[in-house]
């Protein structure tokens, strides 16, 4: 299966805590296809910016210090004096009114996100980045890129987003951000996940490897500065590094799987999720999807009964934690009890994830569970004209 067949649809509700392989739930249906759904870009910025985040209503403040950009969390008010400093009054006004404006656009562009109207969302990013450009406010350049080339992915624009991630990466670096740092990291791995879209193997292998790479150095970093003083800010920074690790694994797996590299993806699922359950809890809604992943690749690999195993806990604790895409987890256990033979199971997991989905309104999970029911038939069908024989 090459990359790019990858669907990018995902799960449309968000889950809090496990920000790196947060964003919406990403789900992989162990059917008769056993693909798995692509990562959605979220806007990512320096630490430095995370005032914009907060200023268009989506709360992702993090800060960064010890071994990575150091501490550098900017409020509005920090923001605003570097801005309006000048003795000017007239000056100042003017400063103030346009950053009035460039806030008034973003906010715009993502209500219009939100409804999505993707062409009106992209009217309003590019009046903000022409403003921010006129102002020289390298902070709101990076947002509103990271923006526009989310909604450029979202509509296959994959050159284009590409282009405009690049851009954003540039204005980073230039402005001083370290290259390992947490957000840098970030973009470089959606680089990473477009070109393997475009299979563009080699250019993919090595953005995956940067980003594990530079993670797993900057964890030994952190480490240290733990050992030496013992912060809850180092703590927060240590963990939200971790994660971020965890995402780029499940991301470098998810590739692996598409390119049918099973054994190697298998090994990034797996370190994915031992991430998941130390960070997140072993009831954590993304730790039974993580489950369930590794359950379809080891389906995939012909280990049905390790499989099994697998997603079999995932379901029962699914059920005791109430995950919010429990028809998921079902789906993916009947397409394993399918391919172990037991039938009669299959179609119970299916019937009971298909009831559950068409409460959800979720119509790609219905379209996976009919195409896994289709199967059942071909199987009692063949199973039937064996036994004539």
């Amino acid at each position: 299966m090459a990359a790019s067949a990858l669907p990018r649809a995902v799960l449309r509700r968000c889950v809090s805590g496990f920000r790196c392989l947060g964003g919406p739930l990403r789900r992989t249906f162990a059917g008769s296809r056993g693909q798995s759904c692509s990562l959605t870009l979220q806007p990512v910025l320096p630490t430095s910016s995370a005032c914009w985040e907060n200023l268009t209503g989506h709360d992702s403040t993090r800060a960064e210090s010890g071994g990575g950009g150091g501490g550098r969390t900017l409020l509005w008010a920090a923001a605003a004096f570097s801005l309006f400093g000048s003795a000017d009054e007239d000056q100042r006004d003017e400063a103030q009114r346009k950053e009035d404006e460039i806030i008034l656009l973003l906010k715009k562009a993502k209500l219009s996100l939100h409804r999505g109207q993707l062409q009106a969302a992209s009217a309003f990013l590019h009046q903000a980045v022409a403003l921010a450009h006129q102002t020289h406010n390298n902070q709101a350049i990076i947002y509103t890129y990271s923006l526009m080339a989310n909604v450029a992915y979202v509509q296959g624009q994959l050159d284009s987003a590409e282009k405009l991630f690049k851009a954003a990466l540039s204005f980073m670096l230039a402005g001083g951000t370290p290259q390992d740092d947490n957000a840098v990291i970030e973009i470089s791995l959606k680089l990473a996940t477009i070109y393997a879209e475009q299979n563009k193997a080699e250019l993919a292998e090595h953005g995956f490897t940067f980003c594990t790479e530079s993670l797993e150095a900057k964890l030994e970093k952190q480490k240290m500065l733990l050992a030496e003083d013992p912060t809850e800010e180092l703590e927060a920074l240590r963990k939200e590094t971790r994660l971020l690790l965890g995402l780029c694994l499940d991301s470098r797996a998810r590739y692996r799987a598409a390119t049918l590299h099973l054994k190697q993806a298998g090994e990034d699922y797996q370190k994915a999720l031992n991430i998941c359950r130390q960070e997140q809890g072993d009831t954590h809604p993304q730790t039974l999807v993580m489950m369930s992943d590794l359950a379809t690749i080891l389906d995939l690999q012909g280990r049905h009964d390790d499989a099994l195993v697998l997603v079999q806990q995932a379901v029962e604790l699914s059920r005791s934690a109430g995950h919010p895409d429990q028809h998921v987890l079902l789906g993916n256990m009947a397409g394993i009890l399918l391919h172990t033979g037991w039938l009669e199971d299959s179609v119970r997991l299916y019937q009971e994830a298909l009831s559950l989905a068409r409460k959800a309104g979720d119509q790609e999970a219905i379209e996976r569970i009919h195409e896994g029911l289709e199967e059942v038939k071909k199987r009692r069908k063949q199973e039937k004209e064996a036994a004539a024989q």
